[in-house]
């Protein structure tokens, strides 16, 4: 058995088995040995932002670790951008990363870089497998650390691949998330029993699942604290039978006023929350001067069962104040963020994945779906543009059974627009709604809040989608997915209907004026 027939088998043994791909040379036998374990699904797609997309949305509703297959440092590095939102959101996920065989590596070939170090500013773990005989057990121990610390990263020589004398490694064991201390849990009850203003602040395991956020609620309903989220939570369960919980805003004025008052912020699966850039004549965190931040659980620690058991010692009996079952009507008129909000609020299907990566378009969006369908949605945790178009296809592959609508946004759509093809050629259940306002309005906004606003024609243009316009229908079908059109909300709901009614990808370029 080669290299790479032995990492394929001990990958799939270990539960990884799908892998999102853009090989190249070096990968040529990875490639091949795909037919010698079928159990492993390759995905093709057509850029490694896709790619690494893909597996971070895959890891996220599966719960477990996806695959990527990268060709080298340059392959790497294009896929790094949403392996940095797949880090940040601590999703399970396994790069395979192609190198030169051994003996070329000292002839500094072209296409020869530093791929440990590119690894290593979006890895928790990487290492470069040196012979056939390790490249199994250095595969185990790769999804045993994506488990564990996110993003895991195994370098693989293509005479490591191609040379025999390998055999699969068992799966290692990897122990359940940590509890928090009964200790720690006391000192947090007598926190949230104080009477001071307090904050929990979700984030983590306890958004993604309806038991920790029902929890927080009881906790909430029995002493009195606010409950507020992360701004861009990983996963997040959402609907009727929830609380009705609230983000944290992100513009850094919204965000301050939302915590004004706080004495005590206490964490619950999430870390202290800071603004995303630094503002002029502003403090970089909304956190007030004289509030004390409280550890309640960690990424990577059972938040879940932390504030069950915060909730039985300091709200004994408290029953949650859940959401019920409420809808927007359907809106008639022109199309703008909040009518199709609206749209999506009224139409939203029983279980769906919603992917959102409206940004500036997306006002109205989660306030019009909260009290809906019970449904999960993925957020764009770390804020590097361009992950909504693959997280759906990584979603829709985890999840086939359940219908995927992403809202996105268009500038940012164009990033990895290329994801398109692999939604038709995987047949995947995922309707996409982008939002076209024919700019990058999000960048609008921040030119004014760092302070250099300006009236320019040479800084608007850079800002400005049109001349020419983007035509988002014809993309999507050359790509081989059907496209509508939509400018009224009535329009929007008419083809919003129909694509969900039916199987496969389908794109509405929803136009915003």
């Amino acid at each position: 058995m080669n290299g790479a027939q032995a990492l394929i088998r001990t990958l799939v043994d270990a539960g990884v088995d799908v892998c999102f791909s853009n090989p190249g040379t070096s990968e040529m036998h990875f490639v091949a040995a795909l037919d010698d374990v079928p159990e492993m699904r390759g995905v093709l797609t057509l850029f490694e932002g896709v790619a690494t997309g893909a597996a971070d949305g895959y890891a996220r509703m599966a719960g477990r670790p996806g695959a990527t297959l990268l060709h080298l440092g340059p392959g790497l590095g294009n896929g790094l951008a949403n392996l940095h939102n797949a880090r940040r959101g601590r999703a399970p996920l396994v790069n395979v990363v192609g190198d030169h065989a051994r003996s070329h590596k000292r002839l500094d070939a072209p296409l020869e870089s530093d791929i440990d170090a590119l690894a290593g500013t979006v890895s928790g773990w990487v290492r470069r497998s040196m012979s056939p005989a390790d490249v199994a057990g250095d595969a185990a121990e790769a999804v045993a650390a994506a488990k564990k610390v996110g993003v895991a990263t195994l370098i693989l020589p293509a005479d490591v691949s191609w040379e025999d004398g390998a055999e699969p490694a068992v799966p290692l064991n990897v122990r359940p998330r940590p509890h928090v201390a009964p200790s720690l849990v006391e000192k947090i009850a007598k926190v949230v029993t104080s009477g001071e203003p307090t904050v929990v602040f979700l984030g983590g395991d306890v958004m993604a699942s309806a038991e920790g956020q029902l929890a927080a609620a009881r906790v909430a309903a029995g002493t009195g604290v606010r409950l507020v989220a992360e701004t861009f939570p990983a996963r997040s369960a959402r609907g009727a039978g929830l609380p009705d919980l609230h983000r944290l805003p992100y513009p850094p004025e919204m965000a301050m006023a939302a915590l004004k008052g706080t004495k005590h912020l206490v964490l619950a699966g999430a870390t202290a929350p800071v603004h995303f850039f630094a503002y002029p004549g502003l403090p970089g965190h909304p956190v007030p001067e004289d509030c004390t931040v409280h550890v309640l659980s960690v990424p990577g620690e059972d938040g879940v069962a932390a504030l069950e058991a915060l909730a039985e010692l300091a709200a004994p009996g408290a029953e949650p104040e859940v959401m019920e079952r409420e809808t927007p009507e359907l809106p008639t008129g022109p199309l703008n963020p909040r009518s199709l909000a609206a749209v999506v609020g009224a139409l939203l299907p029983e279980d769906a994945i919603v992917v959102d990566e409206a940004l500036t378009s997306g006002a109205g969006l989660t306030e019009m779906t909260s009290a809906g369908p019970r449904h999960d949605w993925l957020s764009l945790t770390g804020g590097a543009i361009g992950d909504g178009l693959p997280m759906a296809l990584g979603a829709a592959v985890a999840c086939p059974d359940r219908p995927v609508i992403g809202i996105q946004a268009d500038g940012s759509a164009m990033y990895t627009i290329s994801a398109l093809w692999s939604y038709a050629r995987e047949q995947a259940n995922i309707t996409t709604i982008i939002c076209d306002n024919g700019s990058y309005a999000i960048l609008e906004h921040e030119l004014t809040r760092v302070g250099a606003a300006s009236d320019g024609e040479r800084a608007r243009k850079l800002l400005d989608l049109t001349g020419p316009g983007l035509d988002f229908v014809s993309l999507a079908q050359g790509m081989g997915v059907p496209a509508t059109r939509a400018t009224t909300a009535e329009e929007l709901a008419d083809q919003l209907r129909a694509a969900l009614a039916e199987p496969g990808p389908h794109l509405i370029d929803a136009v915003l004026r």
